[in-house]
């Protein structure tokens, strides 16, 4: 299963590092997997990175290349975290709030974490996808997958008004929104002009946005 997932859990993802503020020097990575997102941050501006992962197998990879890992319910952590854990000018939430049960109260949760002015960067699957009314419409059934847009594991799910909500909810400023389109060559062309239409919303499989809180 993990061997599955290492394409979707197991990334550096560029999207979400050009969101983060270069300048972090302590960033939160909620859901961290392995770590690789952090070391790459880590790398890129030599930034404190504390992360918090559920799986032990994970957790146990990424204490080999962050500065520190919760290893527990994400969740939990966020309402009770311990006393030493200190405050960040960062929160990375990368395809991690969909696994939730109730992630708009872990990211209200996440924010208090953060520095005035701080920044969040969350990355969250499209339910208003193209593909996701054609795949039903083909399949007759929700499908059950090990990662990407029809993770098995995914427990919530949001449009891009949804994931505004989301962020605003927790009292952030939405600042960027950077949508992710699944298409190569002319049909990433043609996506990319169809941005400025009405069909916007069905045609990013996924969401990248940076929220601010007010400083």
């Amino acid at each position: 299963m993990r061997e599955a997932r290492r394409g979707g859990y197991e990334s550096s993802r560029p999207d979400v590092q050009a969101l983060v503020p270069p300048l972090a020097r302590r960033i939160l990575d909620l859901g961290c997997a392995s770590g690789v997102l952090g070391a790459a941050l880590k790398a890129r501006q030599g930034a404190e990175v504390v992360g918090i992962e559920l799986s032990p197998s994970y957790a146990a990879d990424a204490e080999r290349v962050l500065d520190r890992v919760l290893q527990g319910d994400l969740a939990a952590a966020l309402a009770d975290p311990p006393a030493d854990l200190g405050r960040f000018d960062c929160v990375v939430a990368a395809d991690v709030l969909e696994h939730l049960v109730d992630p708009w109260t872990a990211l209200r949760h996440a924010t208090r974490l953060l520095d005035p002015g701080g920044t969040v960067v969350v990355s969250l699957p499209n339910v208003q996808y193209a593909l996701v009314p054609l795949t039903l419409v083909r399949r007759g059934r929700w499908p059950r997958e090990p990662v990407g847009l029809f993770d098995a594991t995914h427990l919530r799910w949001f449009t891009l008004l949804d994931a505004r909500e989301l962020l605003e909810g927790a009292g952030l400023e939405v600042v960027h929104v950077d949508p992710r389109l699944w298409f190569g060559g002319w049909q990433l062309r043609v996506a990319r002009a169809l941005l400025r239409t009405p069909l916007a919303p069905y045609l990013a499989a996924q969401y990248v946005l940076a929220g601010r809180l007010p400083a």
